[in-house]
């Protein structure tokens, strides 16, 4: 037998299977863990600047610190997200002291960060930008459809914060606002924009991009006529399947080999 067809005959045969992508492996030590996180905060500062959710001083994301979990890493104020580097990362804590770090924060991001990182002690991360598609949306003060598989991802998964009461400087906007999210993984801030949260950088830098996708499509398909929504069941299905904080930290992974072969100065 020839070896093109002792190859073809091979492929015949029972295979393992080894197409599933791996989970990642735990860090060994606290300081492996918050480079992965502070790695991947950058990365996602940097993403979000290519995806043009920058704006201006507004938009802030966090990672909270493995070892001390009531304080958070965050981007300083008026650094634009495509410069953004591992190193400018601050630690701050949730009474607003910046511990690590020479330039002053975001002060809504910090009250809407501190209530959230307080109230879900299973909240790793939280984003939250001006994005154009999700200011857009908001404004219509109302969920996403399930009208497509990928915004079943936010199916029975997202609320809408509402009214808009101008810039969350207050406490009791941040409290009002984490309540609201409550054991979700997205926010609709009505007048506002988009805010995701969830257990890994990953997870949240991802599902930001794929709400903002959602509110784009739905805000294109709501201009060109009538919606015909996925049927309940059905969107519950298809959130089960790619809903999941794992499927989000997968999605991740090409933009991480995308960004950190084009920018890779963001590690230092």
């Amino acid at each position: 037998m020839s070896a093109t067809l002792q190859n073809i005959s091979s492929l015949q045969e029972p295979r393992a299977r080894t197409h599933r992508l791996q989970p990642r492996k735990p860090a060994a030590t606290f300081e492996e863990e918050r480079l992965h996180r502070k790695q991947r905060l950058a990365a996602t500062f940097r993403l979000f600047g290519r995806y043009g959710f920058d704006q201006g001083l507004a938009g802030h994301v966090t990672a909270r610190d493995p070892e001390f979990p009531d304080r958070y890493w965050i981007n300083p104020l008026a650094v634009h997200f495509s410069q953004i580097r591992v190193s400018d990362l601050q630690l701050v804590d949730h009474e607003g002291n910046i511990l690590i770090g020479e330039r002053p924060i975001n002060t809504a991001g910090f009250t809407i960060h501190s209530a959230l990182h307080r109230a879900r002690p299973d909240v790793i991360a939280a984003a939250h930008t001006h994005s154009t598609y999700g200011k857009a949306f908001s404004a219509l003060g109302t969920e996403l459809l399930p009208i497509s598989q990928d915004s079943c991802a936010f199916y029975e998964d997202h609320a809408v914060f509402d009214p808009f009461s101008g810039v969350v400087l207050d406490d009791s906007e941040g409290d009002r606002l984490a309540k609201t999210l409550g054991n979700r993984k997205a926010l609709i801030l009505q007048n506002h924009g988009l805010l995701t949260a969830g257990p890994t950088v990953e997870a949240v830098a991802w599902w930001f991009l794929a709400m903002d996708n959602a509110a784009h499509t739905q805000l294109l398909a709501q201009a060109a006529g009538p919606l015909k929504p996925i049927a309940p069941d059905i969107a519950r299905l298809t959130a089960s399947q790619v809903g999941t904080a794992q499927g989000a930290y997968y999605s991740f992974q090409p933009l991480w080999d995308w960004i950190a072969a084009l920018e890779p100065d963001f590690l230092d």
